[in-house]
C-alpha cells in the first residue's frame, strides 16, 4: 500500500543578532493597566518577571530590517536545506500578525502582503506560485502547516513553503511590563508530498477557536503611560486570563491530536510547544500527561525543549525556529531522528489553539 505523505524536507530560521538582556530594563518606568506608575524597583520587577516567564534575554531585529526581510532570510535557508528549485513551489503561506512595521514608525505596512514581498525577495518568477498571508495569532505557523497538508492531501499542491515571522519589538509598549516578553524572529519549512510504503510526516492534528469570552484576551490598546500619545495602539494582553485559558484548553487539544494519530503517549519523543511563558508551558505539559494518567515524575526528561530563556516570545516564529535549531544541532541535548514522533502545539490570539502529530 502506498501512502501520500506530507513531509518537511527543509528548514531554516533567522534569529536576530541584537541581544537585549533583562538588565536593559532596569531603569525603565513601568505603568500598570490603570495607568499608574509601578513603584517597585527595576531589580524587583525583573526578578519577578524572570521567575514567571523564564526569560533572561530576547532578540530584536536591526532597525534596517522588517518582518518581510527576516522572513525572506529564513525562507531562503529552508529552500537551500531542501535542495529544491524555488520555481517549483506551489504556495507560499506566511504567518504573521502585524506585517512590516518600520523602525520608528507607528503604522503596519501590509500592501503588498508579506508573502508577496518574500516571493519578490526570493526572485520567484512562476505566476503559479501563490503567495498569501494568514493571521492566526501565535499558532499561525502551525496553522500554515495544517493548510499545507490539506492542499497536498487534496492534490492541489505538491510543494509548499510555510513561514512564520514577526517583529514584536516594534509594536510593544515599553511602559508595560509585558513588553519584556516579546521578541523578533523568523522560521520556515519546505513541505512536500511524498509517496511511501509507510505512513509518516503529518499524521494528525487538532485545532480550535474560542471567541465567546476569549476574543480580546490579546488586543491592540493604548500605552500604559498616560503622558504619551493615547491614539497609538500596542500589543496588549490579559495575562492571567490567557494563562488560565491555556491551562484549561491546550492540554485537551494536544490530547485530541494524539488520540487522532493512533499512537500512544509513550511514543512521543518531543513536544515542541509555543514559547510564550516557561511556567505556563511547564504546567501545560504536566496537565497533558496527567490526562493519560502520567504524573510529573514519570514524564520523560527533556520531552519539551525550551528556547524562551534566550530568545523570548517571537510569536509565529517560535516553533519553526526551535525545530530548525534542534535539527541543526544547536540544542545538542535535544536530538530527533528519522522515525521519531513529535508534536507541535501552540496557543494565541483568537483565542486559537492547534496541535500536530508528526513522524520524521
Amino acid at each position: 500500500m502506498k501512502y501520500l505523505n506530507t513531509v518537511i524536507t527543509g528548514t531554516g530560521s533567522y534569529t536576530p543578532k541584537k541581544i537585549v538582556k533583562n538588565e536593559a530594563f532596569l531603569k525603565q518606568d513601568f505603568f500598570s493597566e490603570d495607568q499608574k506608575i509601578i513603584p517597585e524597583t527595576g531589580e524587583d520587577i525583573i526578578k519577578k518577571f524572570n521567575a514567571i516567564t523564564g526569560i533572561e534575554e530576547r532578540r530584536y531585529a536591526d532597525s534596517n530590517m522588517n518582518t518581510s526581510d527576516i522572513a525572506g532570510f529564513a525562507a531562503e535557508k529552508a529552500i537551500e536545506d531542501a535542495g529544491i528549485d524555488k520555481e517549483t513551489i506551489d504556495y507560499i503561506i506566511l504567518a504573521h500578525n502585524f506585517g512590516d512595521v518600520h523602525s520608528g514608525n507607528i503604522q503596519s505596512d501590509l500592501l503588498p502582503n508579506i508573502s508577496s514581498r518574500v516571493k519578490h525577495y526570493l526572485k520567484i518568477k512562476n505566476p503559479n506560485c501563490i503567495a498569501y498571508d494568514i493571521l492566526f495569532g501565535c499558532p499561525g505557523w502551525v496553522q500554515a502547516f495544517i493548510q499545507a497538508h490539506s492542499y497536498i492531501n487534496s492534490g492541489m499542491a505538491k510543494r509548499i513553503l510555510i513561514v512564520g515571522a514577526e517583529t514584536l519589538s516594534r509594536v510593544n509598549d515599553k511602559y508595560d511590563r509585558d513588553s519584556m516578553i516579546f521578541a523578533d524572529g523568523a522560521g520556515a519549512a519546505v513541505i512536500e508530498a511524498q509517496e511511501s510504503n509507510e505512513k509518516n510526516g503529518f499524521i494528525s492534528f487538532s485545532v480550535r477557536t474560542d471567541t465567546y469570552e476569549e476574543a480580546f484576551y490579546l488586543f491592540a490598546g493604548k500605552s500604559n503611560n498616560p503622558y504619551v500619545d493615547q491614539n497609538v495602539r500596542y500589543i496588549k494582553m490579559h495575562g492571567r486570563k490567557i494563562y488560565e485559558y491555556a491551562l484549561t484548553k491546550v492540554p485537551q487539544a494536544m490530547k485530541d491530536a494524539l488520540d487522532n494519530s493512533g499512537y500512544k503517549i509513550t511514543d512521543l519523543k518531543k513536544v515542541i510547544i509555543h514559547q510564550a511563558n516557561e511556567k505556563m508551558d511547564d504546567a501545560i505539559i504536566k496537565r497533558f500527561y496527567k490526562l493519560f494518567g502520567i504524573i510529573q515524575k514519570e514524564i520523560s526528561e527533556g520531552i519539551m525543549p525550551m528556547s524562551i530563556n534566550k530568545l523570548g516570545n517571537s510569536s509565529v516564529a517560535t516553533i519553526p525556529t526551535l525545530y530548525d535549531d534542534i535539527l541543526k544541532g544547536r540544542y545538542p541535548e535535544h536530538k530527533i531522528s528519522k522515525g521519531d514522533l513529535i508534536m507541535f502545539a501552540s496557543v494565541g490570539s483568537g483565542m486559537n489553539i492547534n496541535s500536530i502529530i508528526y513522524k520524521l
